[in-house]
Formats: structure tokens, C-alpha cells, sequence
């Protein structure tokens, strides 16, 4: 089942949301029902207060079939910075560049209740960073350094290909 975004401004995606402490099935309908969203409207990471539930889950998927269901996350570890740019489904129309870590040690909880950890690098970092953002209550735009506009978009991304 698709869920419907919030759109911002809404108040439930500034809540910090509350952490899971048993994964019954309807935690597992969450994550099934997240990625379905997700995909439905080309994200390539959603997190649980984005459709209004108010609970620490969120699915990442920056490379087909490559897909993190990540449950209770937290960022234990992390190295460099990197600049580039960010857009929301929750936020549609909206793009910047935002500061990040280059790379993130993650542990979370898997849909079967296992511990992983797992070492992201740049694009998948810098997703992992903007999703556990939402589980805490916070937006890309309260971090972005520069907003591109939608028209630009693509110049921009072809001029600081190499950066």
C-alpha cells in the first residue's frame, strides 16, 4: 500500500521519532509499505515520519537491489566532509547543496531483529545521513548552504561533476 507524503511545512516532520521496541508485523507492513512509497515517487530513501508515522524507520536504497530497511538506525561512527546536492520527497521542487560526512558507520536493526553495521561511502552515506536527519526531526533545507533552482539542476550537477 502506497502511503501519502507530507509536504512541508508539517509539524509531524519535525517530531523526533520514537524508537521501535519489538518489530511485530506491523512494523514489517511499515518497511513493505515504505519502499512501495518510495519507489512509487522515485526516492531513493524514505523515512517513516515522512508519511506520518511517528516511529525510527526508514529504507535507503541508492543502487537497485541494494536496499537497507533500517530500524532504530544510528550513526556510531564518522569521517570527512563533502558538499553536494539534496532534494525531499517531502519537499518536491526543492534543491541544495548540503554538508555531510564522507563516510558513516550505521547500526541498525534489521526487518528479522539483527544487529548490522555497515560503512557507507558518499552517496549512500550522504543518504543514511539525510534519513536518520528525518527520524530526528530534521529537513535538508535546515542544513543547506545554497539552493539551486529546479532549472539549473541539471547544469549545476554537470559543472561539479568532479568536486
Amino acid at each position: 500500500m502506497r502511503y501519502p507524503i507530507l509536504i512541508h511545512p508539517n509539524d509531524k516532520l519535525k517530531r523526533v521519532a520514537q524508537p521501535i521496541d519489538v518489530i511485530t508485523d506491523e512494523t514489517i507492513t511499515l518497511l513493505d509499505n515504505l519502499y512501495e512509497t518510495m519507489v512509487a515517487n522515485d526516492g531513493i530513501g524514505i523515512a517513516a515520519p515522512q508519511v506520518g508515522q511517528n516511529k525510527r524507520v526508514a529504507i535507503v536504497e541508492v543502487d537497485e537491489g541494494e536496499k537497507f530497511e533500517l530500524i532504530n538506525p544510528e550513526i556510531i561512527d564518522a569521517k570527512g566532509e563533502s558538499i553536494d546536492v539534496e532534494g525531499c520527497l517531502s519537499i518536491p521542487h526543492v534543491y541544495g547543496t548540503v554538508k555531510r560526512f564522507d563516510e558513516v558507520t550505521v547500526r541498525y536493526y534489521d526487518r528479522e531483529g539483527e544487529e548490522i553495521e555497515v560503512v557507507a561511502f558518499g552517496y549512500l552515506a550522504r543518504a543514511f545521513q539525510h534519513e536518520i536527519d528525518h527520524l530526528d526531526g530534521i529537513l535538508f533545507v535546515e542544513k543547506m548552504i545554497e539552493q539551486i533552482p529546479e532549472a539549473e539542476l541539471e547544469e549545476y550537477m554537470e559543472e561539479h561533476l568532479d568536486d
